[in-house]
């Protein structure tokens, strides 16, 4: 069978590694910009680091003693996965510039077309896309007039010169807290335009002293007990979000309202940094700097909401401007884009915009009915809420590797979720949605147009016993 992935990120390359582990030499990874590395190719802010400890976010067989840091930042992140692909000879198979536009199931097979006028033919398509790729630009009157650099989180543009500059930013997640912490003692003047302030679980990023970086080379075990014990602690934090009424989720609770109360001095700043809505609520935001830096004497706290941007900065509600010499949108992704805008058809003519017509969905988040062997890694309503993705790329790839297997053993030659299942399993998803904290009383980026948190709402330890192995009763086998 010959392979083709889409995108050469984190999961694209676990992937290609997991395809040639099981024999399967004939793959190509399709990657749209000229190196790999997905969003740590992408995000180069300042201050970009990842909120799972590095020893977690790692592949589970290849470990990396020399994570400098507890929370490691992203161009270290980076280079770890392009010596990973190296190593794993996934490199040579990636074909740089080469955005994947269209894929048609026809014949029995994957017709695929790139933007640069490549097609190829696959058996099987595995879509590696991400999730927080396409950026998204506020809606506001005027941004298009802002007189200087205007520009995306994930679009940063390193010619602009901050220091000394008065500089706004838009929004208050996990990455606009990254940004203020990094750049608040270069710039001149700090606008914080908030809209809903984040609650902070204190987090400090420790860095690794050369003693324990030599044990890490010296001593591989002790990587696979610290792994260990980093996933037990983030399986109770797990627990935590998919119960709201959790003793974990009042831990969690206790810690963030005791970091405000003890970290903030001004009483009047505490209480427009204190979020009306439970912590967890929207995702937990780890940080042991940012009250610290939002309070330095150069940092202003908005949240007046803005009325629109003009030439000379933002103007906010109650007809204040701000001036600003650069504008920095920390604003977020569209999240239900997944593998959009590819124009992808499956069985008898189905569109991927019809099939998604409401809204994403997937089976397991992995298959979709009448879109055969196309299998998703970190797709439509997985685990998403402060997980480590790479763990949960493993599980649905070796999960995948289960339907895989049954075509290479010659039982079918195509395999797909029934609608029935994929209906069943999302009428569960949902009704227990109403035990979790992500729909106590938040707008954040996991809701659906319902309303819905697109996230996986039951305890981490289920979600690895359903990606044991596949119930094959729950797919349509040719």
């Amino acid at each position: 069978m010959r392979f083709a992935i889409i995108g050469a990120g984190m999961s694209g390359i676990l992937a290609s590694i997991k395809l040639s582990e099981a024999g399967h030499d004939d793959q190509v990874l399709y990657e749209k910009a000229d190196r790999l590395g997905g969003t740590w190719r992408e995000n180069t802010y300042p201050g970009i680091a990842c909120d799972v400890p590095s020893h977690l976010y790692s592949y589970s067989f290849a470990p990396n003693p020399g994570w400098s840091h507890q929370f490691s930042p992203g161009d270290e992140i980076e280079g770890y996965f392009e010596r990973v692909a190296d190593d794993y000879g996934v490199t040579p198979r990636i074909r740089f510039g080469e955005e994947v536009t269209r894929t048609e199931w026809r014949d029995g097979r994957w017709h695929l077309e790139t933007g640069a006028g490549r097609t190829d033919a696959a058996d099987v398509v595995i879509a590696a896309t991400g999730v927080l790729h396409h950026p998204r630009m506020p809606d506001i009157a005027g941004l298009d007039t802002f007189a200087g650099p205007c520009f995306h989180s994930a679009r940063w543009d390193h010619d602009v010169d901050l220091a000394g500059k008065r500089v706004g930013v838009i929004g208050t997640g996990s990455t606009a807290v990254q940004i203020i912490s990094a750049i608040v003692d270069e710039v001149g003047h700090l606008d914080v335009f908030q809209r809903t302030p984040p609650w902070i679980f204190p987090v400090q990023n420790t860095a690794y002293g050369e003693d324990e970086l030599a044990a890490f080379r010296e001593h591989p075990e002790r990587l696979t007990q610290l792994h260990d014990t980093l996933a037990e602690l983030f399986s109770g934090f797990a627990a935590a979000v998919t119960e709201a009424d959790s003793v974990q989720n009042q831990s969690i609770a206790t810690a963030c309202v005791a970091n405000l109360e003890n970290s903030v001095a001004d009483p009047e700043l505490r209480e427009r940094l204190r979020p009306d809505y439970q912590p967890a609520c929207k995702r937990l935001i780890m940080s042991g700097d940012y009250y610290e830096a939002i309070q330095k004497p150069n940092a202003e706290v908005v949240t007046e909401g803005i009325e629109s941007v003009v030439p000379e900065g933002v103007r906010t509600k109650d007809g204040e401007l701000h001036e600003l010499d650069v504008l920095i949108c920390a604003t977020g992704f569209k999240a239900d884009s997944f593998m959009r805008p590819m124009d992808i058809v499956g069985r008898g003519g189905v569109t991927l915009a019809e099939a998604w017509d409401p809204r994403p969905n997937a089976y397991l988040s992995i298959s979709i009915p009448d879109f055969p062997n196309l299998f998703m890694l970190n797709g439509p309503n997985g685990p998403v809420g402060n997980f480590s993705l790479i763990e949960v790329a493993e599980l649905q790839m070796a999960y995948s590797m289960g339907l895989i297997d049954e075509l290479a053993a010659g039982r079918g030659t195509e395999i797909c979720a029934t609608q029935a299942a994929m209906d069943a399993h999302e009428e569960a998803r949902v009704a227990e949605m109403g035990h979790t904290i992500w729909v106590t009383g938040c707008s954040s980026w996991y809701l659906d147009d319902r309303g819905i948190p697109a996230t996986w709402p039951w305890p981490f330890e289920d979600f690895r016993a359903a990606m044991a192995a596949p119930d094959l009763a729950a797919y349509d086998l040719r």
